[in-house]
């Protein structure tokens, strides 16, 4: 197992229920150890996640699937 955290940036304005509502979708894909916004910047989420499982390109696509616009920016 190789953990890598990558940081995104959400275009969307997302409430509070729905921040929280794509964390738990997100946790529970393939490879994703831990998905989480920041609270005092609720445009930016940390996202662990075992790069034998998945990649960067993967976590991307599946925001893209939850509605949400990001991109990684660390």
């Amino acid at each position: 197992m190789h953990i890598s955290d990558m940081v995104m940036h959400v275009d969307n304005f997302l409430g509070e229920n729905t921040r929280r509502n794509i964390e738990k979708a997100l946790a529970a894909k393939k490879g994703i150890i831990h998905a989480h916004f920041n609270e005092k910047r609720p445009h930016l989420m940390l996202v662990s996640y075992d790069t034998d499982r998945t990649s960067s390109f993967e976590v991307l696509a599946q925001m893209m699937g939850q509605q949400v616009r990001a991109e990684r920016i660390g």
